[in-house]
């Protein structure tokens, strides 16, 4: 598939900037390193994300009590109960995590955004989603929102089975895990896709730390995968607090 008519399209889209003031009104402990909250209140009238890869700004209080901001997706939007679901994978103890895991309901959340969804659409037969749990959210949301007809395979790197969890989907899909030690390493997601076929019109979706993505990408690419067919992003940079690279 070379001609632009046959090559999948990545559309990007502005919104309005809106800071919002929101309630906890949820919370579930998912798996052991993942935090579900559900925000709700009445200034999410007009919330837009028409992207499963969205993000927005979650600010929060830094050690210093100083506000601080960090990207999440949005993993669930409803707009009949005014509510937004959010996944957080408590892999450090920044600003966020410690406050995603010190809040109650009925406590205030602010965020902003998102400030624009890049879709992706075209002759797209199968998707193939790489990631480690930052990215699940986003693998959740888009496995979520698959058309019946579309299938999809996720591959998702956790600290352990027990981080594993489920990912419904109206599609034909096949969710994959991979059990790591260290999340900078991407040998193992390398080595796990060696196995699986690329058939013609398969799109895959990256997204890890940025130089382990970057390595998922060049590896597929090496093995024929065109480039026009991956979209890779880099959710977080090892060594850099709040750090990521959604540019590759």
């Amino acid at each position: 598939m070379t001609t632009s008519d046959t090559l999948p399209r990545i559309e990007r889209q502005r919104h309005e900037l809106v800071r919002r003031t929101l309630t906890v009104s949820e919370i579930t402990r998912l798996t052991p390193n993942m935090l579900r909250l559900v925000f709700s209140g009445p200034e999410l009238e007009g919330f837009t994300s028409t992207a499963p890869d969205d993000h927005f700004k979650l600010i929060v209080p830094d050690a210093d009590g100083e506000p601080v901001m960090r990207e999440y997706t949005p993993r669930v939007f409803d707009p009949e109960t005014l509510t937004l679901t959010v996944d957080f994978a408590l892999h450090d103890a920044g600003p966020a995590t410690l406050w995603a895991k010190s809040v109650s309901v009925g406590d205030e959340a602010r965020i902003g955004g998102p400030r624009g969804s890049q879709t992706i659409t075209g002759p797209i037969r199968s998707w193939l989603l790489i990631g480690d749990e930052t990215a699940l959210p986003a693998i959740g949301r888009r496995l979520a929102e698959l058309p019946a007809d579309i299938p999809a395979t996720s591959l998702v790197a956790v600290q352990g089975p027990e981080d594993e969890q489920p990912l419904p989907s109206p599609a034909q899909t096949l969710a994959l895990w991979i059990h790591r030690d260290d999340p900078t390493d991407p040998a193992p997601f390398i080595e796990r896709l060696a196995s699986l076929d690329l058939p013609e019109g398969t799109f895959v979706w990256i997204a890890a730390e940025a130089a382990v993505a970057r390595a998922i990408r060049d590896a597929l690419e090496q093995r024929g995968h065109p480039l026009p067919w991956m979209k890779a992003a880099g959710y977080w940079i090892k060594g850099q607090a709040d750090s990521s690279d959604k540019s590759m």
